[in-house]
């Protein structure tokens, strides 16, 4: 029997969780000075949190850019570590205000959770690590071994399918945690661990030697992990949408953290003028201080500033932009124009 698109919707969203009734986000979150954002915490490059409780991460910094944003200072949030399982449900819930937790943007989740994706704040995609000292150099030669992997994540329905279509068999042991699932990889009782590329890039970056661990070329899926928030908020929808563009398209236009004043006193393009909110029209539409996207490139970076520390050459993990580069240098990451 073949569902309609309509009929699809609708049983959807009667699956949902009930939204809890949060009101204006951005009244609320400047009322108690505190953006509460939902993130990993397991993640080096995408959050993280060190012995001395400071974080950091892509996702980390897209909070405090927002927090710039509305609150007016990048250091005005408090980070919630959540759990893969209760992720979804804690912004539908209003216990967390934003969600930036390499969560992959799929129709199921966008319909079903009462969130809204906001845009790809990075292009991640599956793959596979392995002991170096197997020789095993390709997914292809999986067929039968046991796998590490995360549940409650897209991670198993992309092993299923990828081994599905190669006629392999296919051994998935499944982990509540991803921290778990390394424990178990690393012991020996998985020939091999699947997750995003970028976890394990992060997981090869903490090992003493790095260099035992290989992570094999194929990449079997499309990971846009996107920043959500909670549906029917536009406005607030709006800001951090628009808070994740300024990062782009301030690249794009050489705005950085070390030269945005300078280029706001001098600004000339009608590019730079609007995305910089020189006229205070920005920041009207949206309930904002003026000056609210010069505050985010100045306070945390453009975009590439930001994967630089957190992803690239300044990292641990020192990897290429790749899809993450912007639409003119061959990437994938565009945002439209301030004009």
């Amino acid at each position: 029997m073949k569902l309609g698109i309509a009929a699809l919707v609708a049983l959807l969203l009667a699956s949902s969780p009930a939204l809890a009734d949060a009101g204006d986000t951005l009244d609320a979150i400047q009322g108690r000075g505190l953006l509460r954002c939902g993130v990993n915490g397991e993640i080096p490059g995408l959050s993280h949190q060190d012995e001395g409780g400071a974080w950091s991460g892509l996702d980390v910094d897209f909070c405090r850019a927002v927090a710039a944003a509305a609150l007016g200072g990048a250091d005005k949030v408090r980070f919630v570590p959540l759990a893969t399982a209760e992720r979804l449900d804690a912004l539908a819930q209003n216990r967390i205000d934003l969600l930036a937790r390499n969560t992959t943007w799929t129709l199921l989740r966008d319909l079903s959770h009462g969130m809204t994706f906001v845009g790809v704040l990075y292009f991640d995609g599956q793959g596979f690590i392995v002991p170096r000292e197997t020789a095993l150099m390709s997914t292809l030669e999986l067929s039968g071994k046991p796998i590490c992997a995360l549940a409650n994540s897209t991670s198993l329905d992309n092993a299923k399918r990828y081994f599905a279509r190669h006629r392999m068999a296919l051994d998935l042991v499944r982990f509540d945690t991803l921290a778990l699932a390394q424990q178990a990889y690393l012991s020996g009782k998985c020939m091999a661990l699947t997750t995003d590329q970028t976890q394990l890039h992060a997981l090869r970056a903490t090992l003493s030697d790095p260099r035992s661990h290989r992570i094999l070329p194929e990449i079997i899926s499309k990971e846009p992990l996107s920043p959500a928030v909670r549906k029917g908020d536009e406005r607030w929808l709006d800001i951090v949408r628009w808070t994740l563009f300024v990062l782009i398209d301030a690249e794009e236009l050489g705005l950085t953290s070390a030269n945005v004043v300078r280029a706001a006193e001098q600004a000339e393009s009608e590019d730079v003028r609007l995305l910089l909110d020189k006229d205070g029209r920005t920041a009207k539409s949206l309930g904002l201080e003026a000056g609210w996207s010069q505050r985010v490139i100045a306070q945390v970076g453009n975009y590439g500033e930001v994967f630089d520390r957190n992803l690239g050459a300044q990292s641990d993990l020192k990897m290429q932009r790749g899809l993450n580069a912007l639409w003119n240098e061959g990437g994938l990451m565009f945002a439209p124009p301030a004009h």
